[in-house]
């Protein structure tokens, strides 16, 4: 695991774009401070910049890193949810622009999967996490559903099985900064 995490760290350090497991499903990644990076997963999913995608943190500082006030309750759900679980919280920072919501948001999620996690430690800085899927298309639950055309549009492709994959997207969970909750996926 650690060679695949040297290469896809040297592939997102010069901006470019990985095909990567997380505890959820596939993902398509990049530096997210790096909006050429950005924007490069925007066009191969064809997906429109109005329609942002998450970030992955590894822990506290990170995300206190992106987001000054951070609600209670956030660390809440964190702590007693049971699944992936994405917040979107307010007034994100040190992020590119072109992650970052109309309504000034932006949705993170903390990882424990080793690779993720291992990754995030090498790069100090939140990682992009889309589903490997052209926008409007569904997601794929496995590699073996990925479509050619991601394959092909991405500089790297992380050579790991994941056995733990839950085939399921994570519940999204927004909050904003006077504590108002709104479920957006269960």
């Amino acid at each position: 695991m650690n060679e695949e995490v040297h290469k896809a760290y040297e592939v997102i350090k010069e901006g470019g774009i990985i095909l990567y497991p997380t505890e959820t499903v596939w993902g398509i990644g990049c530096d997210a401070t790096n909006p050429d990076a950005v924007a490069k997963i925007y066009a191969l999913k064809q997906r429109e910049e109005s329609k942002s995608m998450i970030v992955l943190m590894n822990g506290e500082r990170m995300v206190y890193n992106v987001f000054k006030d951070i609600p209670e309750v956030a660390w809440q759900i964190l702590d007693l949810s049971e699944k992936p679980t994405t917040l979107i919280l307010d007034n994100p920072r040190n992020i590119a622009k072109n992650l970052i919501a109309s309504d000034n948001t932006l949705g993170m999620r903390i990882v424990k999967e080793p690779f993720c996690f291992k990754l995030l430690e090498r790069m100090k800085k939140p990682l992009v996490s889309t589903s490997a899927n052209i926008s409007g298309m569904p997601t794929p639950i496995n590699y073996k559903e990925i479509s050619p055309e991601i394959l092909k549009g991405v500089d790297y492709i992380v050579n790991l099985q994941q056995e733990k994959m839950t085939g399921k997207p994570s519940a999204i969970i927004k909050l904003t900064s006077d504590s108002q909750v709104k479920i957006i996926r269960k």
